[in-house]
């Protein structure tokens, strides 16, 4: 692929103005591939990974759009997103990308956000609109919002959405928009359930597949360490977390209730700042918590899969995985929060006797060198014999 950059994309003096204010230099990938094809006005269906700057890919040709339509009432960008905290972070993007364009307007809106706030921004006249799905539903069945005049549905980490069971709504809200929209669906992965959304949601699509580079996973240091209970999982945690050069880590939990144990029994400790962050919270507890991790108040966050999916917390020196995911593809979502913009990380995962297909997977994975080529930063450690495999 010929290397671009933004001038070759973006032809707006005013948005490649707030791209050079935010001191971007050259397209990523996603956004190389992407820009083009929006602009074009086609249909798109992409596979990128967060962290990979898919935000800009679709919203930069948004504003780009915008500019050049006709005023019009009602929300002509709708980007349905799975959390609030994903669509905060899609907000604050926005709002950096159209800092120079004073009359174009985006309101966001989600659960845990009180009513009589949310109507007070909906009332306003607005270009965009970032919502979730269940909070977006309410208002077009009290008819707070109308979507005759949306010009492009972008649904971002569409498989998240379709895990946490969002198909119907997505399905609903899409067919409440005009069928001349043009429609982005941004995945990590496709599986069957995301590809018959985009068949029955996307016209004659331009695909663009960004492929994960394994560069990541070779700075990350992959320790396993074999637990016969819970009191010996606290123990090898307590060890981990007492190295001094952590700057952030992620402890990954498998339910919301042990998420607040693991971090009442850190903070009880007084070595270490941590806290929960999971979907039982209400939003006014989670947005002060992603802001005491990102200013440095909290050095542990104790988080969900759930939680954990397109939410940017940058540093991350280290990933414990208290539990072990049920999937290959979460183990490597997780790990993956570390070891970014060419710093090293490390990720620990405890894995019991009842683990031990996960575990298999887990450390084909590490040895296999398709998908972690040989490094210096690669290593593996454990307390325990591993179960025998046939190679």
């Amino acid at each position: 692929m010929t290397s671009k950059n933004f001038e070759d994309l973006i032809q707006e003096p005013l948005i490649l103005q707030a791209i050079q204010d935010l001191g971007f230099t050259n397209p990523s990938d996603i956004q190389q591939q992407a820009i083009p094809e929006v602009l074009k006005g086609k249909d798109l269906r992409a596979s990128a990974q967060t962290g990979t700057g898919k935000t800009a890919a679709f919203m930069l040709p948004a504003l780009c759009r915008l500019l050049k339509k006709s005023s019009t009432r009602g929300p002509k960008i709708l980007v349905l997103v799975p959390t609030r905290e994903l669509a905060m972070q899609v907000v604050e993007e926005t709002t950096k990308l159209s800092r120079h364009l004073r009359h174009i307007n985006s309101v966001f809106i989600c659960g845990g956000i009180p009513y009589h706030v949310q109507n007070r921004k909906l009332s306003r006249n607005f270009d965009i609109l970032i919502a979730t799905p269940g909070r977006l539903i309410e208002c077009l069945e009290e008819k707070r919002i109308h979507l005759s005049n949306l010009e492009m549905l972008i649904l971002d980490e569409a498989d998240r959405m379709l895990d946490m069971g969002f198909i119907e709504p997505v399905e609903y809200i899409a067919s409440m928009a005009p069928k001349s929209r043009q429609t982005l669906m941004f995945s990590a992965t496709y599986d069957a359930k995301v590809l018959g959304l985009a068949n029955s949601l996307l016209t004659n699509p331009t695909e663009v597949i960004v492929e994960k580079k394994a560069a990541n996973y070779d700075l990350i240091e992959q320790h396993i360490h074999k637990t016969n209970n819970l009191e010996q999982k606290y123990k090898f945690l307590d060890e981990i977390l007492s190295d001094p050069n952590i700057e952030k880590a992620i402890i990954f939990s498998s339910t919301q209730k042990q998420t607040e144990q693991i971090a009442d029994k850190l903070c009880d400790d007084g070595r270490i700042t941590a806290a929960a962050l999971h979907g039982g919270m209400n939003q006014q507890q989670r947005t002060r918590t992603m802001k005491k991790i990102r200013n440095g108040d909290i050095k542990v966050i104790v988080a969900t899969d759930v939680m954990s999916r397109g939410i940017d917390i940058p540093e991350v020196s280290h990933v414990i995985n208290f539990d072990l995911p049920k999937t290959l593809d979460d183990y490597v979502h997780r790990i993956g929060r570390t070891g970014r913009a060419g710093a090293k990380g490390k990720a620990f995962s405890f894995a019991s006797s009842r683990d031990y297909q996960m575990l298999d997977e887990v450390e084909r994975f590490i040895d296999d060198p398709s998908s972690k080529p040989q490094s210096r930063g690669r290593s593996r450690s454990r307390s325990f014999q591993p179960r025998r495999r046939s190679r």
